[in-house]
């Protein structure tokens, strides 16, 4: 009774939007008070975990867990983490939470003009409590950037730079970047089995990076646009062991609001996007993490479900027949 599903957020009511392309499965959530995010974690043992900042500005940021019979976030039991001196909410800021091996880091990142830093703590269960790790100092400007996991070490991404860390030895490597074109370019970026695949923020450029061999190889990009141009950045997951890219879209031709969501799976044999003809509701969404928002449900506990995947299915049957 368990489907992976990508989770995306309304942005004019706050609302869960839960969806499997794939399955013709879309269920609208009501907004239970989804916490003020600082950094989304989508783990392994299929848990979603929230940091979120504190109302009162202490400096201090609380871990919540989703509750699946619930669907609620609750307090995760776990002690808060503190910000870093000097840490704002500002864009030259850039905040993750990613899980490796089952261990929560939290990464901050100053990406501003000039050089940078990159600074982590990682929470230990055994002690209850929050662990600095080995800082990472940047020397080059960056625009966007993007920190997940590959296997049993965390990455940290920008345009033109790339640095793996290696728990084991609590220290920082510099690999391959996948020099995307632009430096201005948003970076979307997912990992699936030991690669790690990118986008850039008009679809056009796509790249896969092999964490074995460290190196990035071109992909197709979005083909058959004709008048559609993206309207904001694309967003890439992996659903069901398959790499996935939703975006955005308008088209030139007409006057006025035009706005259609697609979503496309990656045929890797082929070396092509197929389109889904999946049938989103009709509103803007963003993604709760840049990186992976996906996570196995069970859909009973979803309030609302049974409506709404039988009445979406049927609407994405009908667009792909």
């Amino acid at each position: 009774m368990t489907t992976e599903m990508l989770l995306l957020s309304d942005m004019g009511t706050g609302d869960l939007l839960y969806m499997n392309p794939q399955k013709g499965k879309y269920i609208s959530s009501e907004d239970d008070g989804y916490p003020d995010c600082a950094g989304a974690a989508f783990t392994s043992d299929h848990n979603i975990y929230i940091l979120e900042h504190d109302r009162e500005d202490t400096g201090q940021m609380s871990m919540f867990k989703y509750n699946h019979a619930g669907n609620v976030y609750e307090d995760a039991g776990m002690s808060t983490v503190s910000k870093f001196k000097g840490e704002t909410s500002g864009p030259e800021w850039s905040q993750f939470l990613v899980e490796v091996d089952e261990i929560l880091y939290y990464v901050s990142a100053n990406v501003g003009e000039g050089s940078g830093l990159v600074r982590m703590k990682k929470y230990s269960r055994q002690k209850d409590q929050w662990q600095e790790c080995s800082q990472l100092q940047l020397h080059r400007t960056c625009h966007r950037s993007a920190a997940l996991s590959c296997g049993p070490y965390l990455y940290f991404i920008m345009t033109s730079a790339m640095y793996r860390y290696d728990p084991s030895q609590n220290c920082w490597h510099e690999r391959t970047p996948p020099n995307l074109e632009s430096r201005y370019s948003f970076l979307t970026v997912v990992a699936m089995g030991t690669e790690i695949f990118c986008t850039d923020s008009d679809f056009n450029q796509t790249m896969v990076y092999d964490t074995e061999s460290d190196q990035w190889k071109k992909l197709q990009g979005w083909q058959d646009r004709g008048n559609l141009r993206t309207r904001n950045w694309p967003y890439l997951f992996v659903l069901d062991n398959q790499l996935h890219v939703l975006f955005d879209t308008y088209d030139t031709t007409k006057e006025g609001p035009s706005t259609k969501y697609l979503v496309y799976v990656y045929d890797r044999s082929a070396d092509a996007w197929r389109d889904l003809k999946a049938t989103l509701p009709d509103k803007e969404y963003y993604s709760l993490d840049n990186l992976s928002s996906v996570a196995r449900l069970y859909l009973p506990f979803l309030k609302g479900a049974q409506n709404l995947i039988t009445s979406y299915a049927i609407r994405q049957d009908k667009s792909t027949a």
